[in-house]
């Protein structure tokens, strides 16, 4: 718990010290906003700063940072590790320079932003890129949720139906109609849910591993074969998978597609620590929250606690029976939050269980719709305020999602299939967002390091993750050719910033 403790403090100490820095070097200054200039009634709307921040919190959260953190402690303690440095030194600086870039760029989208600084081919490839991405978001969250409430009422089709009417009518009407309205409230949802099982865990004191002890494993009091954790670390290597698994508690590319929302949104350019980087740090905060109670959970008992004696008899039985499931194959990511809050947290705890696993990822849906809809428009130049053209843009982009999501339902391995796809590519987009930043403060002969570190390790592990991940090449290629591969790609991406640094320098 020591270790909790002071990575909690960490995050707040580096949302102080840290984000004031990267704030000082962007330089926010009193020029008109977006949101000001180019007021529209639908997109560009001021809005008030705090329901900006809770926006945001919930566009860039839903369940990543619950389910990734959850899927992440598997690793251990080290997942403490790479939430505090990756949200602080890389995913708030990320985040926090992206939304600002869009203020600047009067509310442009992430393929403008990427256009304006890595050229018109990379714009090309990330306008596609970043469409397909926001698409399998989309239908990913459209039939997670349906599956849960299928256990409450009605058919799985008819929520599915019922989901994609939701975001339909969110995608097309302005911005503070229903998203301004109700993300604030699941917003609260979310951080009550995770300020409550904080208290939880202090009350309880479980006795965890900290980083200077040992690993999760070693000091775990169930048996190995029955927690299934090395098996899965077998296939899945800390590196580069925990930093594909834990995304958006750390950093995560679908952030930069939800930023330029709230830019438009931003009534003053000083606002955007608070909002940006902030909202960045409060993820990271449940994403410890969830890894603690992750560990305790599958290394420590846990979940003896939760499912009582009948259902810890019922699982030991079918685990007998040979049947091959581990708890880490037993109990997924949303079996978690559902039998955590409802057992921790009693009635209260069940309604939150719920919102968090069904009503948070339904609104990353829909913003991740809004946002294709936008860089769609942007990129054909077509206007938004009229509803005529939001529906052209609307009709073939739900059509081709409705597409995507009848090969998920009809294929048996389809959602696992995009939530792999969607992983990977998220953290790419990551990739390119930041070396579009780093261009960005080069150019203007600012602190470019803070990006370029940040760059160059995550074009390593996406790089290195393609050729060792079994779900890959990792499937064809030796595990040392995989990392002699991924090596080769830091390299080269040194050399290719070390070249453009000299022409640029020399072109100035």
């Amino acid at each position: 718990m020591i270790t909790l403790g002071l990575s909690l403090l960490a995050l707040l100490v580096g949302y102080l010290i840290y984000g004031k820095f990267v704030a000082r070097v962007f330089g926010p200054d009193d020029r008109p906003t977006p949101a000001v200039a180019k007021a529209d009634g639908v997109d560009f709307v001021p809005l008030p700063t705090w329901k900006i921040f809770m926006i945001q919190f919930l566009n860039i959260a839903g369940t990543g940072p619950i389910f990734g953190a959850i899927m992440g402690a598997w690793y251990g303690p080290a997942a403490y590790l790479w939430i505090v440095l990756g949200c602080v030194f890389a995913g708030a600086v990320h985040d926090y320079l992206s939304g600002m870039l869009s203020v600047r760029h009067e509310g442009a989208n992430l393929p403008e932003l990427v256009g304006a600084y890595l050229g018109r081919n990379t714009r090309r490839l990330m306008l596609v890129f970043s469409v397909l991405l926001l698409m399998m978001v989309g239908v990913v969250f459209v039939y997670s949720p349906a599956i849960i409430l299928e256990t409450l009422a009605g058919t799985k089709m008819e929520w599915i139906v019922a989901i994609f009417i939701y975001y339909i009518v969110a995608t097309m009407l302005p911005i503070d109609k229903i998203i301004g309205k109700i993300y604030p409230l699941f917003a609260f949802s979310l951080l009550f849910m995770a300020a409550a099982l904080l208290v939880g865990l202090l009350v309880k004191r479980p006795d965890l591993p900290e980083l200077w002890t040992a690993t999760a494993a070693a000091n775990s009091n169930v048996p190995a074969a029955l927690l299934g954790a090395d098996s899965f670390m077998g296939t899945n290597p800390l590196f580069p998978c925990l930093f594909i698994t834990i995304a958006c508690g750390a950093i995560s590319g679908f952030h930069a597609t939800q930023s330029p929302l709230m830019a438009r949104c931003m009534k003053h350019e000083k606002l955007g620590r608070p909002i940006f980087y902030g909202a960045m740090i409060t993820e990271g905060l449940v994403a410890l929250i969830w890894a603690t109670v992750s560990m305790y959970f599958f290394y420590y008992g846990g979940w003896r606690e939760v499912v009582g004696s009948e259902g810890v008899e019922a699982f030991l039985a079918q685990y007998a029976a040979g049947d091959g499931k581990t708890l880490v194959q037993y109990f997924d990511a949303p079996t978690v939050v559902k039998l955590v809050c409802e057992n921790w947290l009693g009635v209260a705890g069940g309604i939150l269980a719920l919102l968090g696993v069904v009503a948070a990822p339904i609104t990353s849906g829909d913003t991740a719709f809004r946002s294709a809809r936008l860089i769609i428009a942007e990129a054909i130049h077509v206007g938004q305020r009229s509803i005529k053209n939001r529906l052209a843009i609307c009709v073939p982009m739900f059509a081709a999602a409705v597409a995507l999501l009848v090969w998920q339902m009809e294929n048996p391995n389809g959602f696992n299939i995009i939530w792999q796809y969607f992983g990977w590519a998220n953290q790419t987009l990551s990739v390119f967002t930041l070396w579009t930043i780093t261009v960005y403060l080069t150019q203007r002969r600012k602190p470019f390091v803070i990006t370029l570190v940040p760059a160059l390790f995550m074009t390593t592990v996406c790089s290195t993750f393609l050729f060792v991940s079994p779900q890959a090449f990792g499937r064809f290629l030796p595990a040392t050719v995989g990392y002699g591969l991924g090596a080769a790609a830091l390299v080269t991406a040194c050399v290719w910033f070390l070249m453009w640094y000299r022409r640029s320098i020399a072109e100035q």
